[in-house]
């Protein structure tokens, strides 16, 4: 069964893992944080979890400040900032921000950034400054020519050991070093080649491929 995370951005350091396990009419059968499961109907709430409505096998809810679409036989929804410590995870949620931007806070080599899915990049890019904040040895790569706006620069491409979002961890990922500052480290297309992309509004899925 899928593994459904969505990441709250700044969001708490807990999270409700939340399932819809069935329908009763227009009521929304809830499994919140493993609790018996409670039929709830439009506008009512259960330890935290408001269905905003329900139409056929799903229900749309608001948990946390998050408004997210559940569906019959789906797994468990993760809303918050609390990740499984395997991090084997297979989904990531993302929600567009201000300007229509997806944004994700995770680890690099198990160091804390801030992505921006960019799925223009074909891969994961990084300044030399976060590099060096982060302890990689990026000098020891692969010298490459990265195109930009302002023309071509000098970088170097390399391996990162791990990539973490949510509690989902891919290994060996592709990343380039640019010297040009950037506000965000890119989360390219080698990452997020790993995985299935399916926009739904404001809402981007990342499940992983098999």
């Amino acid at each position: 069964m899928r593994a459904l995370w969505v990441l709250a951005l700044g969001g708490a350091a807990w999270g409700q893992s939340v399932t819809l396990t069935g329908m009763l009419g227009p009521r929304a059968l809830l499994l919140v944080d493993g609790a018996p499961p409670k039929s709830v109907a439009p506008g009512e709430t259960h330890r935290g979890v408001t269905v905003v409505s329900t139409q056929g096998d799903t229900a749309i809810v608001k948990v946390a400040g998050q408004t997210l679409t559940l569906r019959v036989g789906e797994a468990p929804a993760s809303v918050g900032a609390r990740s499984h410590a395997d991090g084997n995870g297979h989904t990531v949620v993302l929600t567009a921000q201000a300007g229509g931007h997806f944004m994700a806070d995770g680890s690099i080599n198990q160091r804390p950034v801030k992505f921006m899915v960019d799925t223009g990049a074909t891969r994961v890019a990084l300044s030399a400054a976060d590099a060096d904040r982060l302890g990689i040895a990026y000098h020891h790569g692969q010298p490459v020519r990265i195109h930009t706006a302002n023309g071509q620069v000098q970088g170097h491409q390399f391996m990162l050991d791990s990539l973490r979002i949510g509690d989902v961890t891919v290994h060996g990922v592709e990343a380039v070093v640019t010297p040009q500052p950037m506000p965000f480290v890119l989360l390219g297309n080698s990452f997020l080649n790993r995985f299935r992309m399916r926009r739904d509004a404001d809402q981007m899925t990342l499940e992983r491929r098999h």
